[in-house]
């Protein structure tokens, strides 16, 4: 007569490894918010401007992007371009971050922050 075989219960991940969960949430990381800091700081005209981009780099630096799709989840307004680059509108669209996102290391680096009229001056898929 043929038996079932004892099943032994695999034990789960969290069991195994204490932090398990907390390692699977990468928060991204921002190169180099220093760039950001200079903006503000260049030109008193931009210091309405030092609120929102602090906000931001938060927001960002919790942020556990894996797509392009996780980007636009978050920010709905953020345009998604060609190379990795995505723009987000600062102050309602007073200003205007180009981001370059290396989606499988969680890297975000900070490619061009100005104004909408600058913005409008560069090529924003190869800055």
């Amino acid at each position: 007569m043929l038996t079932r075989p004892h099943r032994v219960p695999f034990p789960r991940p969290e069991g195994l490894f204490p932090n398990w969960e907390s390692s699977i949430h990468q928060s991204v990381r921002i190169i180099v918010k220093r760039t950001l800091r200079l903006f503000w700081e260049s030109n008193s005209g931009y210091a309405d401007a030092k609120r929102a981009l602090e906000d931001w780099h938060a927001q960002v630096s919790q942020a556990d992007w894996a797509t392009p799709a996780g980007v636009k989840h978050q920010y709905g307004d953020a345009s998604i371009l060609k190379g990795s680059r995505v723009v987000f509108n600062i102050c309602g669209n007073k200003y205007r971050l180009v981001v370059k996102i290396n989606y499988a290391y969680r890297v975000v680096y900070i490619r061009f922050v100005g104004t909408h009229a600058e913005y409008d001056a560069i090529d924003a898929e190869t800055v």
